[in-house]
């Protein structure tokens, strides 16, 4: 590498290094540099005694290959914590339960412990691991504490904590053998006690940096320090940068990291959905989340003994007040559920409860809102479609949240049929760059014929969704009297793929690392599918 594409602080560092010919931290470097170009250097001699300013440089030549950069760590330092504190003074958790269990004659049960020590579950687990005492039950059946085995007066544990309060820190390496153990198991303790750790950066030269610094220490600092690297005015008016040897400019330098401000993943993937149903044709629709149970689940011909509408699927709001549902469809709904309503069905055979129907829910899927829609307009052509919130009492976990996001859909039209809707999902998809597409036979309570929406993405085959065409017992109470093809599709599980994420968690955490480094569509763009745009 030619030396002039190097910049001034770049060479400073190659020849001062040479200078030093050994692996040097940055201070040491910062601290040389500034001996030897100090009297060279003038106003700018105090910036290269700066070791941040090294720092910075010695990134640049790592980046470079030219140096090295190792991080060492150079002390341990242990200090003490709040709880730390609190157990210096008043005694260890497993300390406090033995002194208890010697004033009771060496036993006591578990209930007359744990009202007298609110840390119980802390000191018996520290108390059996030292086998200071054992866990039986006495001739009644109760669950008893014993003392057992030879407890010393005072605990490796207890002498540092001892140690810590009087010295404030102490460093690891000062320790005994004794005395690490015992901080190694006190850091397993919350905030018990601290270690802080102080790093230090050693620099080296490689070997095709060495070749360089040793061509650098063929000149004097003045012919390094001369370069400039700036145009000022000055320049200009006297005519002397005709003089001076201008630095050049590399423009693959590394430099700091811009952290513009952009949309969050979820939104972004939100807004080309929308962008691709708007470009369909598809009108947006909004409905409430706080929702009745009869647009919820009734009015979609699901049983009221449905096990979806259980507390352990569903979020009821904790209040004695209920909802009303719209009376002009009432009876509709109930003659459908009990006895199919003249539909051709036989229904569910039950007593249909209003007062069940009038239930306040967080809604569970989006199909609420397009029902609600489907009442209120009824003649075709309709081409709706929603993306928001749902509520679903889920067990969170790496695939699962208890609120998440529903694509749902609805078109209406006097000739819709099941070959349409296919075509309406595979456009979706293939607007998103995702081309194989497949329809798997499935059952839902509201429509009739069903399909489970399965893509192609990363070798294998995914379900996204459900979809199907309205059954007679979810349209005829509402009086729409043309085919609906209606869809629900997940969100989330289609921006893991897209993103690349394993946990569903990743998009609620706010990591700040994640979502700087997330780029849109990151997945599609480095597969070579078709990338959109925000």
């Amino acid at each position: 590498m030619e030396t002039l594409r190097l910049h001034r602080l770049e060479k400073i560092i190659l020849y001062t290094l040479k200078q030093l010919n050994k692996p040097s931290t940055f201070g040491e470097v910062a601290e040389k540099a500034y001996q030897l170009f100090s009297g060279v250097a003038g106003e700018d001699a105090e910036a290269i005694r700066s070791p941040s300013a090294v720092a910075k440089a010695c990134g640049w030549l790592q980046s470079k290959g030219l140096v090295s950069i190792e991080e060492k760590v150079v002390s341990k330092t242990l200090t003490i914590g709040a709880e730390g504190i609190e157990y210096a003074r008043n005694g260890l958790p497993e300390r406090r339960l033995v002194e208890s269990l010697k004033l009771r004659g060496g036993s006591a049960g578990i209930s007359v412990l744990s009202q007298e020590m609110p840390s119980l579950a802390i000191a018996l687990n520290w108390a059996k691991r030292n086998g200071w005492v054992e866990i039986g039950k006495d001739e009644g059946g109760e669950t008893v504490v014993r003392l057992t085995g030879e407890i010393p007066s005072k605990t490796p544990a207890e002498e540092l904590l001892d140690i810590l309060m009087l010295d404030g820190g102490v460093d690891m390496k000062d320790l005994d053998d004794r005395l690490r153990k015992a901080a190694e198991e006190l850091l397993k303790r919350q905030n018990v006690v601290k270690l802080a750790e102080r790093r230090e950066h050693i620099i080296s030269l490689t070997d095709e940096g060495l070749r360089i610094a040793s061509e650098l220490a063929l000149l004097q600092p003045a012919e390094i320090f001369k370069e400039v690297t700036k145009l000022t005015p000055e320049l200009l008016l006297t005519g002397r940068w005709r003089e001076v040897t201008l630095s050049s400019y590399d423009v693959k330098a590394p430099v700091p990291p811009v952290f513009s401000a952009k949309r969050h993943p979820l939104t972004q993937l939100i807004r080309l959905v929308k962008q691709a149903y708007t470009e369909m044709g598809f009108e947006e629709i909004k409905g409430p989340i706080v929702e009745l149970a009869f647009w919820n689940f009734d009015a979609l011909f699901q049983p009221q003994d449905h096990p979806a509408r259980e507390m352990q699927d569903t979020f009821y709001i904790d209040t004695e007040e209920r909802g009303v549902p719209p009376r002009q469809y009432v009876n509709f709904v109930k003659a459908v559920h009990e006895h199919g309503g003249g539909t051709g069905s036989r229904g569910w055979g039950y007593k249909w409860s209003e007062e069940e129907a009038s239930r306040l829910i967080l809604r569970t899927h989006t199909t609420a809102t397009t029902i609600r829609h489907l009442a209120a307009v009824r003649k075709p052509p309709i081409k709706v479609f929603s993306v928001d919130r749902i509520y679903r009492n889920e067990k969170v976990d790496w695939k699962h949240l208890a609120e998440f996001h529903q694509i749902e859909g609805i078109v209406v039209d006097e000739r819709a049929n099941f070959r349409q809707l296919m075509g309406v999902i595979k456009e979706f998809y293939s607007r998103l760059g995702l081309r194989q597409v497949r329809f798997r036979p499935s059952y839902f309570p509201y429509t009739e014929p069903s399909a489970e929406v399965e893509v192609f993405l990363a070798g294998k085959w995914l379900e996204l969704g459900g979809m199907g065409i309205f059954r007679p017992e979810t349209t005829h109470p509402l009086g729409v009297k043309h085919p609906v093809l209606a869809w629900g599709l997940g969100l989330e599980r289609l921006a893991m793929i897209i993103y690349g994420v394993e946990d569903i968690r990743t998009f609620t955490r706010n990591d700040l690392n994640w979502l700087r480094r997330t780029s849109p569509f990151k997945a599609y763009e480095t597969s070579g599918r078709v990338s959109r745009k925000d």
